[in-house]
């Protein structure tokens, strides 16, 4: 695996020099101040590409912008309504620029309306640090007490609506509103951030688009821009629904293997790939990891690994990020099943042949915890993180003890 670290761009707290010390590879960032649907230029594209190669001093960094995560998909493409061709035609113009710059993957995602969602940002774990957890019943307090989603109750089991019920009794204006902000944080540096009523709005778009709907959207999107992708040489993946299971009475459409079989037989190109999260997926227990790992392996194109505590067997459940070592999902089947990919694409010569990798988001520790950077996204977390999977990696592909790959 290549191992890449995640960067916002100059205004995140872990500079190039910090990357370069953790050991990373290459960089994975995008253009978060283009709004989207806009296209994006040769020149910002470059600028970023420089941005990337200097440390501070001006000396060069030696590594470079090795993914882009993401060249978001806009609203109006996934509802088919407004300029949604325009947008279409914006994202094949920008990927011919970024092909021009010499980038080869594009991860994205096809999620209505929020990117990821959670209730808590800041949540205490046993040993003092913090992470970001996703409540069932705070979602439920959200849903049908704050939010006010029309039906929402009829979205949870009785025990969930009944202790919404309880805690929302107990909340004051404060705890509600920080409960909003952190339910509609959406992606890390977004260009869109929602009020409550920008969500309610949203959602009254997506009446009458149902799964089957969304999903043959998604096709029709891919059926224009894959094409241009094979054109000029980039990789797309489809990030999976965070979590991978309905909220807001919005269609969910990448969250099993089932999920990502049709997406990726409806439009089949080796430009049309997955982005294999095995921190999204690994939030549903009926997901077997290392099972999707072999059976798309050959489209997998990035690679997200994290690991997060499932807190029921409920498929719309509550977890925690925990330990990148320590969660629901097992590891190391799963990095054993990465490095065997990888080595059948040796065997057959691809030049893809090492995935990127990033070690994605990580619990607040040390000095992370009054660094207070993008939520899931601390400094030292994620370095305890790559150096955990970087054993893990080492152990199974030493040629005396481990697979031999």
């Amino acid at each position: 695996m290549r191992q890449t670290w995640r960067w916002f761009g100059p205004a995140d707290l872990a500079s190039i020099d910090d990357i370069v010390q953790a050991g990373a590879e290459g960089v994975v960032t995008a253009l978060h101040h283009v709004p989207n649907g806009v296209v994006w230029s040769a020149e910002e594209i470059g600028k970023r590409q420089q941005q990337i190669r200097q440390r501070k001093d001006g000396t060069p960094s030696g590594i470079a912008w090795d993914v882009i995560e993401s060249l978001p998909v806009s609203e109006d493409i996934k509802k088919q309504k407004g300029a949604w061709r325009e947008h279409i035609a914006n994202y094949q113009q920008s990927l011919r620029h970024v092909a021009a710059a010499g980038l080869r993957t594009v991860c994205y995602n096809f999620m209505p309306v929020l990117d990821w969602t959670r209730t808590d940002l800041r949540y205490q774990v046993a040993h003092g640090g913090t992470c970001m957890r996703f409540d069932i019943n705070d979602f439920a307090v959200f849903e049908i007490h704050i939010l006010k989603r029309s039906g929402a109750a009829e979205s949870f089991a009785p025990e969930v609506v009944a202790e919404a019920a309880r805690r929302f009794a107990g909340m004051d204006d404060a705890a509600q509103q920080q409960l909003s902000r952190n339910v509609t944080m959406g992606l890390p540096g977004s260009t869109e951030s929602m009020t409550l009523d920008d969500v309610r709005a949203h959602l009254a778009e997506y009446q009458g688009i149902s799964p089957d709907l969304l999903r043959q959207h998604f096709v029709d999107f891919l059926s224009e821009v894959v094409p241009v992708a094979e054109e000029v040489g980039v990789r797309l993946c489809c990030h999976p629904d965070d979590p991978p299971f309905p909220l807001l009475g919005l269609p969910r459409i990448m969250s099993t293997a089932a999920d990502y079989r049709h997406i990726l037989d409806a439009v089949d190109s080796p430009a049309n790939g997955m982005t294999f999260c095995s921190g999204s997926l690994g939030a549903r227990p009926d997901n077997d990891l290392p099972a999707m790992m072999q059976e798309f392996g050959p489209k997998v194109h990035f690679l997200h690994l994290r690991n997060v505590r499932r807190e029921s067997d409920a498929i719309s459940g509550s977890f925690y990020e925990d330990e990148h070592l320590a969660g629901s999902t097992d590891m190391v089947p799963l990095i054993a099943a990465i490095l065997t990919e990888e080595a059948r694409r040796k065997r057959e010569g691809r030049e893809d042949a090492e995935i990127p990798m990033r070690p994605d988001h990580g619990q607040d520790i040390l000095d992370d915890l009054g660094r207070r950077a993008q939520p899931g996204y601390p400094t030292i977390g994620r370095l305890k993180g790559l150096a955990e999977l970087r054993g893990v990696m080492t152990a199974l592909g030493h040629r005396e003890f481990g697979l031999g790959l």
